[in-house]
């Protein structure tokens, strides 16, 4: 089933119903609205390709087959990491009741996939009643009950804190043992895990490793092999990264893109 030709355009002017379809082949870079937000709630569907989105809450990747939800007003800027074919849902703000009021990273299912398409088949104005309106609801009932995958990295509030992050995302093969992570927020390691924890949820340990798998997500979608990967963070070797990866996603690096050798 092909897109409509008339989603493959951004919308200019107000659109009738609850949702909004629009897909593109977006290539490799920083979206060309940099921060922006806007009152419509968003779902990134990721065909092919890999994208990060950066928020004040965090950073959230989707691989192919995965889709990041956004509630309305959320400011963000999307990093395309590779080229990337996408479909994006947007959901009217008066509709958006229910709906998942955090940013998140889901599982796109055989259904939603479908139900995607399907919408993505049919004119902007067809979205008031009809099939169109009736496949826009079923999407949005989905989106009500879609658990959350665990590709997403929060960021603590606190300055100390946020400085001390931002840090170890930019140089994650270079991260501060826990008792120097301590004593540059000038706290003691047990206030330092401790509020860490609190603010991110995860411990120190936790969070440091998953810095470190999504910057592997990152230089994998760019095209580097699992061994440049490896020794690039800092692994004792591919294996060790392998097994670490696959132990945080369920299956190797060249299962997780399917075109990245193993």
């Amino acid at each position: 089933m092909s897109i409509h030709p008339e989603l493959s355009e951004f919308p200019t002017e107000a659109v009738p119903g609850p949702l909004i379809g629009y897909a593109k082949s977006q290539p490799a870079g920083i979206g060309h609205n940099g921060w922006h937000s806007h009152d419509a709630a968003q779902l990134f569907h990721v065909v092919k390709g890999s994208i990060a989105i950066d928020t004040e809450m965090g950073t959230f990747f989707a691989p192919p087959e995965r889709a990041v939800w956004l509630p309305s007003r959320l400011s963000h800027q999307t990093r395309y990491l590779t080229d990337t074919e996408i479909r994006y849902v947007y959901v009217q703000f008066d509709h958006t009741q229910g709906l998942p009021q955090t940013p998140q990273v889901i599982q796109v299912t055989t259904l939603l996939r479908a139900l995607i398409l399907e919408f993505m088949s049919y004119p902007r104005a067809a979205s008031v009643e009809g099939p169109a309106a009736r496949i826009a609801a079923v999407i949005l009932d989905q989106l009500k009950m879609l658990p959350a995958a665990p590709l997403q990295l929060p960021m603590p509030q606190d300055p100390k804190l946020r400085a001390l992050c931002d840090g170890v995302v930019r140089c994650p093969a270079h991260i501060p043992s826990l008792s120097e992570a301590a004593s540059r927020c000038t706290t003691s390691v047990r206030s330092f895990e401790r509020r860490i924890k609190a603010e991110t949820g995860l411990s120190y340990r936790t969070w440091c490793r998953q810095v470190k798998l999504f910057r592997a997500l990152e230089l994998l979608a760019a095209g580097r092999s699992v061994s440049d990967v490896s020794h690039k963070l800092g692994y004792e070797g591919p294996s060790a990264f392998v097994a670490t990866f696959k132990k945080a996603f369920g299956v190797t690096p060249g299962r997780y893109f399917g075109d990245v050798s193993d």
